[in-house]
């Protein structure tokens, strides 16, 4: 099978599976676990943070943010297709507490304007507004990059009313290899900040969130009540610093491989990929007649996976497991679908 679902779908290599096996480990709830450490420094060191805590995952890294944060009753701004509002189960409203009050966006920016006018005003009737997320790059935007200067412009318009801001930098190395600039670069917009070493980057487990040492001293003590607590995870942290110091320079690759793909379906009559920037290509099929469901299944029944990511649109990601020669060969299939 050729695997298009998701860049989560990536396989450790050889030296993330030499490194697991070789790892020095120690109790990391006693913070005695030497692979984490080195880890958490490198990330801190990478996103030009005080500090950094190794979590399971984007998800669990994202909600321990918003519960260090805020206060139960608190309002959370955020994209109105962001992961986190999107794909996290609500777990803001049922662990937090907290309300979401969703912007629509352009491409997963969301106008500082429109910010500024949800911020709450100091009235009984209203819940205080407690944080801002930002998410880079934007999922369900097809892994739009948010610009620089839109970034700004809402720290800036967040510093004014005292309110922290969170990025779900999920795949915030993905904008960096597409934009140019330093993942500390937009790190520094933010006030804390996580990334996911598990998807395009390979590791086999494991998020980082990042920020400041008194927020990482709050956040360890949420992520040991989720039950994150863990014990000689060496095992897992030393092929996530492989993830972290080797494997972010090659992205770049996989965006070529999505332009590739986008340009090549394109070309074929009835379908419309939106705009490429990174790895993710988001393809209308409405003019085939099929919906999003039936064509990805005449794909699996070729032997590709891919996901529906709306009644006609159809998502494909691109990644370091999948070749240039097996998406011409993905394209040769689409073709013979019609």
């Amino acid at each position: 099978m050729i695997d298009l679902r998701s860049d989560t779908v990536t396989k450790p290599t050889e030296a993330m599976r030499r490194a697991a096996y070789e790892a020095e480990v120690g109790d990391d709830v006693y913070e005695e676990d030497p692979s984490v450490k080195k880890l958490e420094a490198e990330a801190a060191a990478t996103l030009g943070k005080e500090d950094a805590l190794f979590v399971t995952s984007g998800t669990q890294g994202n909600q321990i943010a918003v519960l260090t944060h805020t206060k139960p009753g608190n309002e959370v701004i955020l994209e109105a297709d962001s992961h986190v509002f999107f794909y996290e189960g609500a777990a803001m409203s049922a662990l937090a507490g907290v309300q979401p009050r969703t912007i629509v966006g352009h491409r997963g920016a969301m106008n500082p304007d429109d910010i500024e006018a949800a911020v709450r005003a100091d009235d009984i009737h209203f819940p205080e507004t407690g944080l801002i997320c930002l998410e880079n790059t934007h999922n369900k935007a097809g892994g739009a990059v948010v610009p620089l200067e839109n970034m700004r412009r809402v720290y800036e318009t967040a510093r004014e009313h005292g309110i922290p801001i969170h990025l779900d930098g999920a795949r915030l190395f993905n904008a960096a290899a597409a934009s140019g600039k330093s993942v500390k670069a937009y790190a520094d917009w933010t006030d804390t900040v996580q990334i996911c070493l598990s998807k395009g980057l390979g590791a086999p487990v494991g998020s980082i969130i990042a920020g400041s040492s008194s927020f990482i001293r709050q956040a360890r003590k949420w992520r040991k009540r989720l039950g994150g607590g863990l014990r000689q995870v060496g095992m897992i942290a030393a092929p996530a610093y492989i993830a972290l110091t080797e494997m972010t320079e090659r992205l770049s690759d996989d965006h070529e491989k999505a332009r590739l793909l986008a340009d090549g379906m394109s070309c074929l009559p009835g379908y419309e990929a939106a705009p490429v920037e990174t790895n993710i290509v988001l393809v209308d099929v409405t003019a085939t007649g099929m919906t999003a469901a039936a064509f990805v299944e005449k794909l699996k029944e070729r032997g590709i996976l891919a996901v529906p990511f709306g009644p006609y649109v159809v998502r494909f990601v691109t990644h370091y497991d999948v070749t240039e020669q097996e998406i011409y060969d993905v394209l040769d299939d689409i073709e013979r679908i019609g």
